[in-house]
């Protein structure tokens, strides 16, 4: 071989080994990270390439596969009352990805996850088609469907909570979307698209866990908490030294109640429960100062941004630097403190159970189509108060229910806690107040569930707007769906 061949022959042998490493490198070492990129189409077409998955309520699939045997796309997902389950479910979409549930269990819905390739094997060895696993979910469909149709036309979000276990038994949120209205790749599923995301209303915000408002009077229990875990009081009947009105610290601002008839001067704790007297709590929160008032807050839950259910929420605040006068209107549910219904869930759930805080989760069981893939394991996140704080707790709880602004939300033959809120925001506080409710409710067969329920805009008129009548009977709707009353 003459020497110009030979140099040929060795160059053509460098581009083929060049080759042969570089298809090892992509095949091997870079496989995992084109199979996930964005970009990838194929793992689109694939999701619907064959039927996936169901997410399950009260052993009811409320999800489907619907054959459509299109060019790429073989089958289309679908949902039953998906309106009302959508906060829990998300959508997916063959043009918009997907979200919540959806999403963050496509792996088991799709049948990709690796838990699942023993099952896969089998089935490609047997003949039969692929088929993703289903995701159980925590939801009780009578708790869902009375909050849903609690809240109807106005705007606002429910969650409850068993407090024993954490589960999530409703979750909803108003307006709310129908996730099939865009499944698929249509022109018609871009508009639906293109509509929700511009409606000002935003149905596709998921204001059970994904919006903050101000907490007003519901936050009164975070601050009676600090106060009895500071030793500040030792019982619900020990009376404050609390004029009326109270000037805010280092200002001149007066912090008044709702009405120059409630009897808040110098009120006990729990006759200022009842009322929901702002100076008595306001000037606790300021006594005990920014840094207990936050150390408890926390212990409910509160600026915690690592919350998992498994959907991420959005994180509740109790502010680090507020001055003495802001701490009195944030120990009252204002000024800079922000929580999730579902933050307020917690805390409700928390003293029902004798302050253990639980972690709330919302799926209790991924299968395959023959088997078990992984069961919940119940966590808890901390002790928010000691057990004879929360027995206060509920005492005070209890009489608002009984004597106080929650006497809506009486069911009988349970035991019954709450605590009403309508909290003002905006500038100059000019919006509509939002009316809060949270509430815990016992069965006298062990059932147990607490309650959060916010409503944006109950009411044309703001003195028509409160918690006990706009919230309340939401709350009790929900809590008689989950103890059968």
């Amino acid at each position: 071989m003459n020497k110009p061949i030979r140099r040929v022959a060795i160059f053509c042998l460098v581009l083929v080994l060049a080759l042969m490493v570089r298809v090892n490198w992509v095949q091997g070492v870079q496989a995992t990270a084109w199979a996930n990129n964005p970009h990838n189409d194929r793992n689109k077409y694939d999701r619907y390439a064959y039927p996936r998955g169901n997410i399950i309520v009260g052993g009811q699939a409320i999800t489907s596969s619907d054959k459509v045997n299109g060019l790429r796309y073989k089958y289309k997902r679908s949902w039953v009352d998906g309106p009302m389950y959508a906060p829990v479910t998300g959508w997916s979409s063959q043009s918009f990805d997907a979200s919540q549930l959806e999403k963050l269990e496509d792996g088991i819905l799709s049948g990709n996850d690796s838990r699942l390739f023993f099952r896969n094997t089998l089935d490609m060895l047997t003949g039969k088609p692929k088929q993703g696993g289903d995701v159980v979910t925590t939801i009780n469909p009578k708790a869902q469907k009375a909050a849903f149709e609690g809240l109807g036309n106005r705007k606002g979000a429910a969650v409850a909570i068993d407090p024993r276990t954490g589960a999530i038994l409703a979750l909803v949120s108003t307006p709310s979307y129908d996730p099939g209205s865009f499944s698929g790749s249509s022109d018609a599923d871009s508009k639906a698209w293109t509509d929700l995301n511009a409606d000002p209303n935003k149905p596709m915000l998921n204001r059970a866990l994904r919006e903050t408002y101000p907490p007003g009077s519901t936050f009164k229990l975070v601050t009676a908490a600090a106060a009895f875990e500071n030793g500040k009081f030792q019982s619900i009947d020990d009376r404050t030294d609390t004029p009326d009105p109270y000037v805010l610290p280092n200002t001149k601002t007066e912090l008044k109640n709702s009405s120059d008839d409630e009897p808040c001067e110098n009120a006990t704790l729990k006759v200022a429960m009842d009322y929901s007297c702002n100076t008595v709590y306001g000037k606790i929160g300021a006594d005990l100062g920014k840094d207990k008032m936050r150390a408890q807050a926390e212990k409910f839950g509160f600026n915690n941004d690592k919350l998992d259910v498994p959907i991420r929420p959005v994180t509740s605040v109790f502010p680090k630097a507020s001055d003495p006068a802001g701490t009195a209107m944030d120990s009252i549910g204002q000024h800079d403190t922000r929580a999730t219904p579902l933050q307020m869930a917690m805390v409700a759930a928390a003293i029902a159970n004798n302050g253990t805080l639980m972690q709330p989760y919302l799926v209790q069981q991924e299968r395959s189509a023959t088997d078990v893939i992984s069961n919940h394991t119940e966590h808890q996140l901390g002790q928010a108060v000691s057990p004879a704080t929360a027995q206060k707790l509920q005492q005070l709880m209890e009489s608002v229910v009984q004597n106080g602004t929650g006497k809506k939300a009486k069911i009988d033959g349970a035991t019954v806690g709450g605590k009403t809120g309508t909290a003002q925001h905006g500038q100059d506080n000019a919006g509509l107040p939002f009316a809060w409710f949270m509430s815990y409710a016992k069965g006298g067969d062990g059932a147990q569930v607490a309650v959060a329920v916010v409503v944006e805009d109950g009411s044309q008129e703001r003195n028509e707007i409160s918690g006990g009548a706009l919230a309340a009977p939401i709350a009790k709707a929900v809590m008689q769906a989950v103890l059968n009353k």
